[in-house]
């Protein structure tokens, strides 16, 4: 179970960074998604042989599963620390490639960046990088030349919404770039929180092992009994 939604969380970050991937340069960011992925996969490998170990009440296997265990809590410590430091990093790797971003778009045959724009708008509902005045510096905005922004700017809840500035009411007024940098951050808490979540689990683990590796080496070895020439 821990397996399993260690790997979902780890494929949540990939699959959100995938709509939010034009705002980076650096693809570092993805590496504690990547090795939560791959202790999520050697856990129930792990949990395997622990639950064998255990039925069998083998002391080498558990001795191997309790080595195990805490080589992946060590690495779930790293996790963290690299979701840490990545988290502080997200803030600087979108201001400097944003704007790079915008001045990328094209409205009329949507590139993989475009998208990226419009899907960002619409669902964080904003506009523009600080503000929807930021479109009227861009390529796009000075060619189409009909003072209006990218209709992924009107909200939701207006069907007969233009994007035209002459109608500010009717667009989102919050930028977008604080919305992305908070939502990438709290993707990177989730990484974060799970891994400290599941390193718990980790030493709840080690802790049970070791208490059945000292009462197996508490037990009485079993010793023949010679009573009157017979073996009992």
């Amino acid at each position: 179970a821990a397996a399993g939604i260690l790997c979902y969380v780890g494929a949540y970050v990939f699959i959100t960074y995938d709509d939010y991937d034009h705002f980076f340069e650096d693809v570092y960011t993805l590496i504690p998604a990547v090795i939560i992925i791959a202790v999520g996969t050697l856990l129930f490998i792990i949990g395997l042989i622990g639950c064998c170990a255990t039925i069998r009440e083998s002391r080498c296997g558990l001795a191997t599963f309790v080595i195990i265990l805490l080589l992946v809590f060590i690495t779930e410590v790293v996790v963290v620390v690299l979701g840490y430091i990545y988290r502080a990093k997200m803030e600087s790797e979108v201001n400097h490639s944003i704007r790079k971003v915008w001045n990328g778009y094209n409205g009329t045959n949507p590139d993989a960046a475009s998208r990226a724009i419009d899907y960002v708008q619409r669902q964080l509902h904003c506009c523009g990088i600080s503000n929807y005045s930021d479109w009227e510096d861009t390529v796009w905005f000075k060619q189409t030349k009909n003072n209006s922004v990218p209709l992924s700017c009107c909200k939701a809840s207006l069907s007969n919404c233009t994007g035209s500035l002459t109608r500010p009411m009717d667009l989102y007024s919050e930028g977008c770039e604080a919305l992305v940098v908070k939502k990438l951050q709290e993707i990177m808490m989730y990484v974060i929180w799970a891994a400290l979540a599941f390193a718990a689990i980790q030493l709840l683990g080690m802790l049970c092992a070791c208490v059945v590796l000292c009462r197996r080496s508490r037990d009485p070895a079993y010793e023949l009994l010679i009573t009157g020439g017979t073996y009992a």
